[in-house]
């Protein structure tokens, strides 16, 4: 075993949580070899149906063990308890969802053709490996394994050294719920290990990454050059847009709540407020109010709304994004400072007016409490400056008027719009973006077959 290793830490606390040692690279390529050998070997030969019952127990699992699984992600990136609790059940209920759908979703599809039979099928691709990031230690990872598990694939998953443990315990669970040996692995490897597995390792098949542009653009270079399928969901900018005859009330805490998920740290956070004038005084008023109801403290207490921020680094970063917005005349009108007294990665939830497009908060993905609020004339120009990002992933609209709302859907350049509610995900419906935040879906019926072969059969 290499002496390299990795640790995690408390962000509550600046603790270290515990050291990992790092696998070696002929290490990690057993590890995929023996993904290949049971999915090869047994896993794509079993019925979907089969498959179903798997994702029944693992469901089971996950609620049986849902309060020691929680505590693990809180304790290593700061999730608030009560998040982290509806996180693990979540993902049990994925695990339904796909169970009960999955074999209705890949049924053969007939085809009327000049052939006497003619069908299209789906089938398992083989290894897929997914690089996952930190801020949903759990759900992240289930939302890409069910559905290519249960579509007969197995998986290799590289996980942020952030949540390591998080990483190793998700595998336990499924062995605990019974699957085959191989069909679900977690590696800990560097990022060069990862880049190699891709370019060199033919029994991976595809790869599903879920992080930054950067990365996204890197991981679809080395997928691209050895033939892989990639699923990329790279983040976003989302516009929460209210308009003027929208239910104020209802569209500050739905602001609130999209803005403060996570403590900030999530891809379909609100993170651009875009509001029409003639409510914008009203809209920010009651806003503040909402963020400052807010409790900010240890992630381990029930009450807490908002922890700590996975990294230091991330709050450094935070106040460079707050601090040019201040020296382009943008104006506080709550937080933008650190918990007083705390030795942990705590930012408090921080909204600033005035916004002008050009702030790093308005044109970069913001991930922490601090929310921006633009004031546009109408709703014209509120979906011209929802679509004025090179981010594509999710928007809310806030309008009494639902046929309205959902006509000018259709002009905003995203993957998901909700209306009058926050952006959230669903197993039963597809997930990702458009632009720069990525390419191909997760979820629903549409993710399922992101890993699959359609393959088209005729019979003459």
């Amino acid at each position: 075993m290499t002496t390299k290793y990795v640790e995690t830490t408390n962000p509550a606390t600046g603790e270290r949580l515990a050291r990992y040692d790092l696998q070696t690279l002929d290490e990690a390529r057993a590890v995929v070899d023996r993904s290949y050998d049971a999915f090869k070997g047994e896993w794509r030969k079993i019925p979907i149906s089969k498959r179903a019952e798997y994702f029944r127990a693992l469901a089971k699992v996950l609620r049986a063990g849902k309060a020691d699984y929680a505590k693990q992600m809180t304790l290593e990136m700061g999730k608030p308890i009560s998040q982290a609790v509806s996180e693990v059940e979540k993902c049990a209920l994925s695990a339904e969802v796909f169970a009960d759908n999955a074999e209705g979703w890949l049924a053969d599809k007939k085809v009327q053709t000049d052939a006497k039979t003619s069908y299209v099928t789906f089938e398992p691709l083989g290894v897929i490996l997914s690089i996952m990031p930190w801020n949903f230690p759990f759900s992240q990872v289930f939302r890409f394994s069910i559905p290519s598990i249960i579509a007969g694939n197995t998986t290799v998953l590289k996980h942020s050294q952030v949540c390591t443990g998080s990483a190793l315990t998700v595998q336990k669970i499924f062995e605990e719920a019974g699957f085959p040996k191989g069909v679900f692995n977690t590696l800990v490897i560097d990022h060069e290990t990862v880049a190699s597995l891709i370019e060199h390792h033919d029994k991976i098949s595809g790869v599903s990454l879920t992080g930054s542009v950067e990365v996204g653009q890197r991981i679809a270079s080395l997928a691209g050059a050895s033939m892989k399928k990639c699923v990329l969901e790279l983040g976003g900018s989302d516009a929460f847009v209210v308009l003027g005859d929208a239910d104020i009330s209802l569209a500050a805490k739905g602001a609130a709540d999209s803005r403060l998920l996570n403590s900030g740290q999530s891809c379909i956070n609100g993170k651009r407020f875009i509001v029409v004038r003639e409510v914008a005084e009203e809209f920010t008023e009651r806003f503040v109010g909402e963020f400052e109801k807010r409790r900010v403290g240890d992630p381990l207490r029930q009450d807490t709304d908002v922890g700590p921020l996975a990294t230091a680094n991330q709050v450094h970063t935070l106040e460079e994004q707050v601090g040019d917005a201040l020296s382009k005349q943008g104006r506080i009108e709550t937080g933008a400072r650190r918990l007083e007294g705390s030795v942990g990665s705590y930012y408090l939830p921080t909204i600033i007016s005035n916004a002008k497009k050009e702030m790093r908060v308005m044109s970069e993905e913001v991930f922490g409490p601090v929310a921006p609020v633009l004031v546009v004339e109408d709703e014209r120009e509120a979906i011209a400056a929802a679509n004025n990002s090179q981010f594509g992933l999710g928007a809310s609209l806030y309008s009494t008027d639902i046929q309205r709302a959902l006509s000018l859907s259709s002009s905003i350049e995203a993957g998901m719009v909700t209306i009058n509610a926050p952006v959230r995900s669903d197993p039963k419906m597809p997930f990702g973006g458009v632009k720069k935040s990525g390419i191909g879906r997760e979820s629903s019926k549409y993710g399922l077959r992101e890993f699959v072969n359609i393959k088209s059969v005729r019979a003459y």
